[in-house]
């Protein structure tokens, strides 16, 4: 398997920042918004390429969550991709572990939003899935967020958690989480 490399935002060229966005838009086509870009942009990227194509992508920015009176500082994946035709071998596994080991250095805890073909990855990683209730802090005041339960995964790190108790999101423009 080809080397997984990290890099903030701030340190990646414009044309590593064109690949990323080209393979997140070929990957997720339909699901994918100029929110979603927005969203993995601001921290560490995991990204692997095969000579000069880039075929895999992740990455770790923070965000604030709120859990148990507490407003915890979360080491937030998004955009995690693998090319289609070099699925199965490995990579999203091994920028899982990079980017996990930054959440375990950095953060309180780790979070991210699964779709149900990646539930089995994180699982697999130790990632808990979240059984309480989900909020986001929005502009209008903290909102439900029922479509997300069950989709929200935690990687326990500094902070103790109580997976049955609510989980609430700061604000952002798209999906809040």
């Amino acid at each position: 398997m080809t080397e997984v490399w990290t890099a903030h935002t701030a340190d990646l060229d414009e044309a590593t920042i064109k690949a990323a966005r080209a393979l997140l838009w070929n990957v997720f086509e339909d699901d994918m918004t100029e929110h979603d870009w927005e969203h993995c942009l601001g921290g560490i990227h995991a990204l692997v390429w095969e000579g000069d194509e880039l075929i895999g992508h992740a990455s770790v920015i923070q965000r604030r969550l709120l859990h148990d009176g507490r407003a915890l500082r979360a080491g937030y994946v998004e955009a995690v991709a693998v090319r289609g035709d070099r699925r199965r071998r490995g990579i999203a596994a091994a920028m899982m572990a990079e980017l996990e080991g930054v959440i375990r250095r950095a953060y309180d805890l780790g979070a991210l939003g699964a779709s149900d073909e990646g539930a089995a990855l994180y699982e697999a990683r130790g990632w808990q899935r979240w059984q309480g209730p989900t909020f986001a802090l929005a502009p209008t005041g903290i909102q439900r967020t029922a479509d997300e339960d069950g989709f929200i995964f935690v990687l326990p790190a500094e902070a103790p958690l109580d997976l049955t108790g609510s989980l609430t999101c700061d604000w952002r423009d798209g999906d809040a989480w």
